[in-house]
């Protein structure tokens, strides 16, 4: 399974992206940043789009990504709270055409809406795909992905505290986490929703309490103003609970 990671962060600029990374080139995970940083030969490969929720900075690349490949269907995955936010306020006929119906100007549909029912395991592109509910607006929802060869990965998507409600039901080799904010802001990480480091190793820890191991961790979604804070805050928990934690970056790839 070879991740590809395309946007890492909560603010864009010149140099961070939005979240958004791929899965062996055909599954994209959130789309922030899916076509910015794509060639349209590359955006071609993508049969399949999970959105974790319906905030702007997960679905915003969603109207460009159906423009740019108008002469297929691609499926985007996602709960029916996240499909009717993307059909209501984005692709509405209004902001941008509604790409998903024959009505819009191009008299055909280029991408096909699927609803997701937490907890129900969905095969898509050859993955198992089980969306996990996770704490934070809109019916956010976390994805553990597990290819055809068994290598399995849980996304949690935007994520606040609370996740040890998802631990029973995963069982990931690597994840993919929150980390928005640094220690000193949590009470605004807590407001909004989001993780900061002690917050996240808070989560670990109970992880393993429940699962008796911990597994690779990658982490995303970090503010670029106070990214320097929190790496030294992960190495900190790094240190502390033994484990290595990535820090991937706008195009950098991680095989699992």
């Amino acid at each position: 399974m070879i991740l590809k990671f395309l946007g890492t962060h909560n603010a864009e600029s010149k140099n961070t992206r939005l979240v958004s990374f791929l899965i062996d080139d055909v599954l994209a995970v959130d789309a922030g940043s899916l076509v910015s940083e794509l060639t349209f030969t590359q955006q071609r490969k993508i049969k399949a789009i999970l959105l974790s929720h319906g905030h702007y900075d997960h679905i915003k690349a969603v109207p460009t990504f159906a423009f740019n490949n108008s002469d297929r269907i691609t499926k985007i995955l996602a709960t029916p709270k996240t499909l009717e936010i993307l059909s209501s306020h984005l692709i509405n006929g209004v902001v941008y055409p509604e790409f998903n119906s024959e009505a819009s100007f191009l008299r055909k549909a280029t991408i096909k809406l699927v609803p997701l029912e937490p907890l129900k395991p969905r095969t898509i592109q050859g993955y198992k795909v089980v969306a996990v509910p996770v704490s934070h607006p809109l019916d956010g929802v976390g994805f553990e992905i597990t290819s055809a060869d068994g290598k399995t990965l849980f996304y949690t998507g935007d994520t606040g505290p609370g996740l040890s409600s998802a631990w029973a039901a995963i069982s990931p080799q690597l994840m993919i986490v929150d980390a928005t904010w640094p220690n000193r802001l949590a009470t605004t990480a807590r407001a909004a929703s989001h993780l900061c480091p002690q917050m996240l190793m808070d989560e670990l820890i109970e992880f393993r309490r429940i699962k008796g191991y911990l597994p690779k961790i990658a982490v995303i979604h970090m503010s670029p103003q106070h990214e320097p804070l929190i790496k030294r805050e992960l190495a900190e928990i790094a240190r502390s609970l033994r484990i290595s934690i990535d820090i991937p970056r706008e195009g950098n790839e991680l095989i699992l």
